[in-house]
């Protein structure tokens, strides 16, 4: 899941920060045919493997038409399973997302949680200004980016020294989980369909092509630009005329 490339080094106390994001696709059902074949069924019934191959520019032009008029029916008929390893407070944003989605996250119950933390690299903008509506996040001095990775990095120390301690005591991992924090590093799998994917993106990324705007955080962000590179790779057609139609689900 993660490579070691991904991972800054392990401090002694074997606590590794981290400042990204992984998305790995593990198996997917899902292309532009099977936009077509639900469309179609209605009025033409049964359609043939090759419908797509046919006529490309029909077929183009019909998905198009389903994004513009919002028909979204037809984009519910396929399956992207993702393997997403982020932050615990990104996953709290994604559980927001219910319609159309699945998800299996690994457990502090069952299982010990391992020392990995997030840390924001020199790129991550860290000021705030501006009331809640009207806000911008604008980039933060190396004095204070020095000061986050300091505090957070002795936070999380003392944070896991705690769990491992109640751990050593005969403590239940399920209780013990409490003193981690939400930038402790968790894993799940996430399903869903190319329409609630689309939904998803719509709200969770910034885009010159979207005509609604929108304010993610950006490490939610991050793991949906991930999903989007995957995605658009399976459904080129589709992806495409969802960028052409301001980026909004149908």
């Amino acid at each position: 899941m993660t490579s070691a490339d991904d991972l800054q080094p392990s401090t002694p106390d074997g606590v590794t920060l981290r400042s990204d994001v992984t998305v790995e696709l593990v198996k997917s059902s899902a292309s532009d045919s099977d936009v077509l074949f639900a469309a179609r069924v209605s009025t033409l019934g049964e359609q043939s493997i090759g419908e797509l191959q046919k006529d490309p520019e029909r077929s183009k032009g019909l998905i198009n038409y389903l994004m513009r008029d919002r028909h979204g029916s037809p984009f519910e008929h396929n399956s992207l399973t993702f393997l997403v390893s982020a932050p615990i407070f990104v996953f709290r944003e994604f559980m927001r997302h219910r319609v159309g989605w699945s998800y299996n996250e690994e457990s502090g119950r069952y299982r010990e949680l391992q020392p990995v933390f997030y840390v924001p690299d020199a790129s991550r903008k860290l000021v705030q200004e501006g009331r809640p509506g009207k806000y911008v996040f604008v980039e933060g001095t190396p004095g204070q980016h020095e000061t986050v990775q300091n505090v957070l990095g002795d936070s999380y120390r003392q944070a896991y020294e705690a769990y491992q301690k109640l751990l050593a005591e005969g403590v239940a991992r399920e209780v013990a989980r409490a003193v981690l924090p939400v930038g402790l590093y968790s894993s799940m799998y996430a399903t869903c369909n190319a329409r609630s994917l689309m939904h998803f993106l719509g709200l969770r990324t910034q885009h010159e092509m979207a005509k609604v705007p929108s304010f993610p955080q950006r490490e939610i962000e991050m793991v949906g630009e991930k999903m989007e590179a995957e995605w658009a790779r399976l459904m080129p057609l589709t992806h495409a005329a969802f960028n052409a139609n301001g980026r909004v689900a149908p």
